[in-house]
């Protein structure tokens, strides 16, 4: 955790003094060592970082005084589309959108998603936030990756990929694609990235009928967590 996030709906003593219980007491006391005058650095869920001096400590709290004078991290530059994954996978995606400070994840049905995969628990809002405050607190981000769920294909292109897009270029992943991703045109974009297996035909030339353009991600076939993070890394 190189951040403690800090929560609207926390116990605040005033405007800029907070008394925290629980997992993040636990961290300040356990992992970081702290003992009272130290500074942490913190942030407000949805709002600006700081940093917060230990003003009280003991076995129960943590009381900290805020000063909340640093903007939020910038957002990545590529919203991602993404075939929805294995179950297995879910925690470790969202994780790492936030870690890379993804603004927008269409998580979208495909003719290779099995419709199993759209009943995992993982896709409970309470669980999403679980995780997405996970690569938060690693990555000092105070912002959360907005999650959508679309779990019919055809109208998700048809209906919502130009708007999503907003003059933005897209880009469909696709391994026989003529030009790499790397090798795309800078600046920010909407990125679609297929399951285990890509995109078939079908998907990749309604997409583009509407608004997408094909790219690769090189020649080595990735398994979907992998092309996930190399596309974030392209993009960064």
């Amino acid at each position: 955790m190189n951040l403690i996030l800090l929560q609207p709906d926390d116990a605040w003593i005033s405007a800029d003094q907070v008394r925290l219980v629980g997992r993040r007491a636990d961290h300040i006391r356990q992992q970081l060592k702290a003992v009272l005058g130290q500074t942490v650095r913190v942030g407000l869920m949805g709002g600006p970082q700081g940093t917060a001096e230990i003003t009280a400590l003991d076995a129960d709290a943590v009381v900290l005084s805020v000063a909340l004078d640093q903007p939020p991290a910038p957002r990545h530059r590529f919203d991602v589309v993404l075939a929805l994954p294995r179950p297995k996978m879910l925690r470790r995606i969202f994780r790492t959108a936030a870690e890379f400070g993804v603004g927008q994840l269409h998580l979208i049905n495909s003719a290779r998603v099995e419709k199993s995969f759209w009943q995992t628990p993982l896709l409970k809002p309470a669980k999403v936030a679980e995780a997405l405050q996970a690569g938060m607190e690693r990555a000092r981000d105070t912002i959360a990756p907005q999650v959508h769920l679309h779990q019919r294909f055809r109208p998700f292109v048809e209906d919502e990929l130009s708007a999503l897009c907003a003059g933005r270029p897209c880009w469909i992943t696709d391994q026989g694609a003529p030009l790499a991703l790397a090798s795309a045109p800078a600046g920010h974009a909407v990125v679609m990235v297929g399951p285990e297996g890509g995109f078939v035909p079908f998907e990749i030339e309604l997409a583009c009928a509407v608004v997408a353009q094909r790219v690769h991600l090189g020649e080595r076939t990735l398994s979907v967590d992998t092309a996930f993070t190399a596309t974030l890394a392209l993009g960064a």
